[in-house]
């Protein structure tokens, strides 16, 4: 008998708790002696997992946003991250209390309230500052309206366009939606259109400048529905003056040395060799150095490419110019030197160390030969000669096709003979700043105007 009295007595009390806990107005970890006494009325009855208007229509919520700092921009993950001040305003009818007054609650009743379930699509990683606590603003306003701020730091996907880096401008967004609620529960807003974003035309970045911004109201469509966002468009241009005093200065100023070898002697083969191939090699490093920063597995042609291989084609170009004028100088010389053997050796065969003298200047005046020992031989030779004309003109059909082919191939031999190999370095020194101009003027126009 004693056994069931304590048991029944067991029963009684922990009914007896439980209808007290269910009674007493308790909030997660706050109760009514923790809570103002405004709150502690507002908060009876309240039901947070219901958002406002329910049944009655879609709940309109303004977004405004005030950006603290874009810290890193990256061109090789696509991406931005920007420290931000996310502030939320909507009306509650619920939280309606007499007066004119707001009240300023402590971030860690946001528990107890319905708020939106406002995310960033395009975020890959964001977090919630909270240093000392937890960076979260709750007012109440007397008519009912909710404004609720939060600091976040997100890093958000930026899709690039670099085909013309580092001339670029780049258009990035930033875009808020719901994610469980559709159209017919909340509406997003601009508290104030354009004016609702502070702080991006103070902003300060390393490498680029904020040219403008603007804000739009769209529809987010999925499987599920049709859901409300918000868009932030910035465009970022990006400063040049860097790039140019580190990339572009220095290869001009390759191209130039690869032009002071057009003044040195082509005699002087070690010097011009070791500049050619001194600057060959320099632009590659500087090529590679300019592409460290960038990624290397994409299809971007990027405008600092296109200009690098132009600055590296005028550079070898100015290398296998100087191969030519070598090869046809060493030409030269030998040509040279067998007509220099042919009259040596025909001056031992006539006997007589005296060379021929041509005395005539009228094509059709003869030649008198200083040596009369060598008057023989000239009738010979015109007799020769007579003879063979003979020939051809009995059998012209014979010797007209190889004539001519001998002729074409004379003629073909002519293009790639140079008489004077120092003209080549004559003409480059014109050449090849001119065409680098022309070709500097081209690129800037289409880069900087197209």
């Amino acid at each position: 008998m004693s056994t069931h009295l304590q048991t029944l007595l067991i029963l009684c009390w922990t009914f007896t708790q439980g209808a007290y806990a269910f009674t007493s107005p308790h909030w997660g970890d706050w109760n009514d002696s923790q809570l103002l006494p405004t709150i502690q009325k507002l908060m009876k009855g309240y039901n947070r997992y219901l958002r406002p208007n329910f049944n009655e229509g879609p709940v309109e919520i303004g977004m405004s946003l005030d950006i603290a700092s874009i810290d890193a921009i990256s061109e090789i993950n696509m991406d931005y991250t920007a420290t931000i001040f996310l502030r939320q305003r909507w009306r509650d009818s619920r939280l309606v209390f007499p007066g004119n007054e707001s009240v300023s609650v402590d971030g860690r009743l946001v528990s107890l309230l319905w708020i939106p379930d406002t995310f960033i699509p395009d975020s890959k990683r964001s977090f919630l500052h909270d240093v000392t606590v937890e960076n979260r603003l709750i007012r109440i306003f007397s008519n009912g309206t909710v404004l609720y701020a939060l600091r976040i730091t997100a890093t958000i996907a930026c899709n690039m366009d670099l085909t013309k880096y580092p001339m670029d401008r780049q258009v990035c967004t930033l875009q808020l939606e719901s994610w469980g609620y559709n159209l017919q529960d909340v509406v997003f807003y601009w508290t104030r259109g354009n004016d609702s974003v502070k702080g991006l035309d103070t902003l300060r970045l390393a490498q680029y400048s904020v040219e403008t911004y603007y804000t739009t109201v769209s529809e987010a469509v999925y499987e599920t529905g049709q859901y409300p966002k918000l868009v932030l468009h910035f465009a970022l241009r990006r400063n040049v003056l860097f790039f140019i005093l580190e990339t572009y200065v220095p290869s001009i100023l390759l191209v130039v040395l690869s032009w002071v070898s057009f003044w040195i002697s082509q005699s002087s083969v070690p010097a011009r060799t070791c500049i050619g191939v001194t600057t060959v090699l320099t632009m590659t490093t500087l090529m590679m150095g300019a592409r460290t920063s960038l990624p290397n597995a994409n299809c971007f042609i990027k405008a600092i490419d296109v200009y690098l291989g132009i600055c590296f084609t005028f550079i070898f170009g100015a290398l296998l110019e100087y191969a030519c004028a070598h090869f046809y100088t060493m030409q030269n010389h030998t040509i040279e030197d067998l007509y220099r053997e042919l009259l040596k050796e025909l001056n031992e065969s006539n006997g007589n160390g005296s060379i021929p003298v041509v005395t005539s200047t009228q094509p059709n005046q003869s030649v008198e030969i200083a040596s009369t020992a060598e008057e023989p031989a000239v009738q010979s030779a015109n007799t020769d000669t007579k003879s063979n004309e003979a020939l051809k003109e009995k059998a012209p059909g014979r010797g007209c096709t190889l004539s001519s082919v001998k002729s074409a191939s004379r003629r073909a031999a002519s293009i790639f003979t140079v008489e004077n190999p120092h003209n080549i370095d004559r003409h480059a020194r014109t050449v090849f700043p001119t065409a680098f101009l022309f070709v500097n003027i081209l690129y800037w126009l289409y880069y900087l105007f197209l």
